[in-house]
């Protein structure tokens, strides 16, 4: 059984007759009666009273309503898939990380708002483990997180770089390690730290590194936003390593301080304790031939990251 048999049947039964029927399916009578004839074997029953009018049998009249709908079903799917590669889809879905929410982010999204009014933008704010799996169970189009080649590597991920860059020290303006000017590792592991919960690319990053510096990281409390990292930090106690983007509204604010890492001579990294995290932009080879999600990754390519180098010497 065949989708045009079932159409053949549709348009038959609409005209009342093979030979208009024919005209509407765009094929010839003869081509008509042989696919209504395999049908009808299929079946192992006539559908049609061969006279003057094509009539439907019994058989027909049962079969008829569900036709009907399986060729409705079909005929709304071909126009939404032909919607969507038109560009005509009603929302784009976003995951990113909460640093790049709070940075660079917003003027992409200004911009592809203006760019596709009719599209309604989703944005949300997720680790970068938990962005991932969205992607891969298909509840967002695009995700914007901290690499993480276990979870990038499968033949339908496409993986754009877009930048590198350092992790820094945030602590309160009266904590001990403010007046560094670069905070070497040997005085920054001596400190208890808030710290991003499982689940969190930083959250390994840091935790490897500690591991790698043979040092314990006193870990004293989990958060997942960037506003409970400032507060808990703002008290005094706690420091906090986070990555440039995520230290924006930081460096505005008197009674915090940021500090870059030093490099610590004493330690057995190859490369003397620089730290830094890679964010990528991911998504899958299907989504990126929809003209919105192909938009949208071409904003991000364009427009992200700012020139970090000038935002840390204006900083």
């Amino acid at each position: 059984m065949r989708l045009e048999q079932l159409q053949a049947f549709l348009a038959i039964a609409e005209t009342g007759s093979f030979q208009q029927a024919a005209r509407k399916c765009g094929v010839t009578q003869s081509t008509i009666s042989r696919q209504i004839q395999a049908l009808e074997a299929d079946l192992g029953l006539e559908l049609f009273h061969r006279t003057t009018h094509a009539k439907l049998t019994l058989g027909g009249e049962r079969l008829l309503p569900r036709v009907r709908k399986i060729c409705q079903e079909w005929q709304t799917a071909t126009e939404e898939l032909t919607d969507l590669i038109a560009g005509k889809q009603p929302e784009l879905c976003i995951a990113a990380i909460h640093s790049m929410c709070g940075s660079y982010l917003p003027p992409v999204l200004q911009q592809f708002c203006r760019d596709y009014p009719e599209v309604q933008l989703r944005v949300t704010s997720l680790g970068s483990d938990r962005a991932l799996k969205v992607l891969k169970d298909g509840l967002v189009d695009l995700a914007i997180v901290m690499n993480n080649r276990f979870l990038t590597t499968g033949r339908e991920m496409v993986v754009e770089v877009l930048y590198e860059e350092p992790i820094e020290v945030l602590t309160s303006a009266k904590h001990p390690l403010a007046q560094y000017e670069y905070i070497p590792w040997s005085e920054l592991i001596r400190y208890p730290q808030v710290v991003f919960k499982d689940g969190y690319g930083m959250q390994r990053l840091i935790q490897d590194r500690f591991e790698r510096l043979e040092a314990t990281l006193q870990a004293a409390l989990e958060v997942n936003t960037l506003d409970a990292f400032r507060g808990v930090v703002r008290q005094g106690e706690l420091i906090a390593l986070l990555p440039h983007s995520a230290l924006m509204e930081a460096r505005l604010d008197p009674t915090l301080a940021v500090r870059p890492l030093a490099c610590n001579s004493n330690s057995n990294l190859s490369d003397n304790s620089s730290l830094t995290r890679r964010v990528v932009m991911v998504t899958t080879g299907d989504r990126l031939q929809i003209p919105p999600i192909n938009h949208f990754w071409q904003l991000v390519r364009q427009n992200i990251p700012p020139q970090i180098n000038q935002q840390r010497s204006a900083s």
